[in-house]
């Protein structure tokens, strides 16, 4: 294992800019296969779909679809559970895991980004960055023109309101919007009753 890669996954400031052909053939392999994804198969070609997306992902459960266009940096630090959607434009900068639970939705033009850069210059502009895991919990929606930064950890049973910029930990069962993204209510069992539901004679076959 390359040094780079030893510091990059226990979390110490690395040297983006080195030159590690491990890792560059990685990341090669990881944005072929979006390429392919993107651009080489037909909307209608699930099963072909479904075969990258396997070769791309560290590990997915039943019924994971992603709507072209995705993009990654390795794909094999992404784990998703069971039930797993997410629309156009996904964006996952994964140096660092991203571990997403059962059940979760992601709206369009969403970016989960593990990787980020000092805020002192002197050290930014050495090339120096570091990658942060981020963990999403089961039951979740996530809205269009979200970004979740690096280290984020977001309970279960969350909506993440479009826009929002998540750079804190979310709690389990609430809503949360905003740049900064905070709490600002729970979900409770009256959320259920807020749609309007079919009548009995509209649902039977």
């Amino acid at each position: 294992m390359s040094k780079v890669r030893e510091l990059r996954d226990a979390g110490y400031l690395y040297d983006g800019t080195a030159d590690e052909p491990e890792l560059a053939a990685e990341r090669a392999k990881a944005k072929d296969l979006c390429f392919e994804y993107n651009t080489q198969t037909r909307p209608s070609e699930f099963e072909k779909q479904q075969q990258i997306i396997h070769e791309l992902l560290g590990k997915h459960g039943k019924n994971t679809f992603i709507t072209a266009p995705l993009y990654v940096d390795y794909g094999y630090n992404i784990e998703v559970g069971d039930n797993f959607y997410a629309n156009h434009n996904l964006v996952v900068l994964d140096p660092a895991k991203v571990r997403i639970g059962n059940n979760v939705f992601i709206a369009s033009n969403v970016n989960i980004t593990t990787a980020g850069h000092p805020i002192d210059a002197e050290t930014r502009n050495k090339g120096i960055e570091y990658a942060y895991p981020v963990r999403i919990g089961d039951d979740v929606w996530i809205g269009s023109n979200v970004c979740i930064l690096p280290g984020v950890t977001i309970g279960s049973n969350v909506v993440i309101g479009a826009g929002s910029v998540v750079n804190k930990d979310i709690p389990d069962g609430v809503v949360a919007v905003g740049n900064p993204c905070r709490p600002i209510r729970k979900i409770t069992a009256e959320d259920k009753n807020k749609y309007l539901v079919p009548p009995k004679c509209c649902q039977e076959q």
